[in-house]
């Protein structure tokens, strides 16, 4: 009997781009049939805590906090390499200590290195798209931004700060920054899980390996909320080779981004991500 299962995303460039080539059948799936549901990503952790989805995109930074509910899978992650989101401030603007900043979400990954490096900063949450024009306006004095937003926004504004710069200092040099990946909930039978995995393992390869045709097909649908070369330059950024598999550099990264959550008192215990994979030794056994 084939089953169904959810698979909630967020519909930024890179997250379109990985599911859809299942979506337009290129993949095998095996007899499993996949509704693809798409939502900013805060509604997606949000909604990861409550277990609402079989398979939800999430931010990395918040896994901690729902991974007795859900596992993380290896494939469909965005991490960034010298680049990621952007504290942006009018340049007419001089921040103070105590800077009213806009944020997408309480749970993003960025929201919590955000707030760890700038304690005491003022933080008001609204949906990524608003952002910029909120700084524009002068609602809040900065804001992060995020997605697609990070590669053109308003001539009044500059960079104060790059998320990635505070990671290499929180952090240390050389590792990946962490930004959102993948979880299912571990109520699914394992052999199940391990389906699924496979199938969207093999739908990042292909979208990858076809990305000049997908590209096209997501831009005549309207699909994307940008086109042309600042597409293709976003997928090159977040959705690449590097997305495919967690490689063990990324998988370091994250070890490092929940030791640091640890030590600002975030959760109750550093975590090693690899306990928190879906064991591959099952299919292995299985198939002796």
């Amino acid at each position: 009997m084939p089953h169904t299962i959810q698979l909630a995303h967020s519909p930024d460039a890179d997250d379109i781009f990985m599911y859809y080539a299942i979506k337009f059948g290129w993949v095998d799936t095996k007899g499993y049939t996949f509704e693809n549901i798409g939502l900013d990503i805060e509604t997606l952790n949000i909604e990861a805590m409550k277990g609402t989805y079989d398979v939800s995109a999430i931010s990395f930074g918040m896994y901690p906090l729902i991974k007795e509910e859900y596992a993380l899978l290896r494939t469909a992650v965005s991490f960034g390499e010298g680049y990621g989101p952007k504290l942006i401030r009018r340049q007419d603007k001089q921040l103070k200590r105590n800077f009213k900043v806009a944020l997408s979400g309480k749970y993003t990954t960025n929201a919590m290195l955000f707030r760890i490096y700038y304690p005491e900063a003022r933080p008001v949450y609204m949906d990524f798209l608003e952002i910029e024009e909120a700084v524009v306006s002068g609602e809040v004095d900065a804001g992060v931004l995020i997605h697609e937003s990070i590669l053109n926004f308003d001539e009044s504004l500059e960079v104060e700060k790059e998320i990635w710069d505070i990671w290499v200092e929180l952090a240390g040099e050389g590792l990946p920054l962490p930004l959102g990946g993948m979880a299912i909930r571990r109520s699914l039978p394992l052999n199940r899980a391990i389906d699924v995995e496979n199938i969207l393992i093999d739908g990042v390869k292909v979208a990858n390996e076809k990305k000049d045709e997908l590209c096209t097909k997501l831009e005549a649908d309207n699909l994307v909320r940008i086109s042309d070369k600042l597409l293709t330059k976003y997928l090159d950024m977040y959705a690449s080779d590097e997305s495919v598999e967690l490689s063990a550099l990324q998988l370091k990264a994250l070890d490092r981004l929940y030791q640091l959550g640890f030590e600002h008192g975030l959760w109750e215990c550093p975590i090693k991500t690899e306990d928190y994979l879906i064991p591959k030794e099952y299919s292995e056994l299985r198939e002796q």
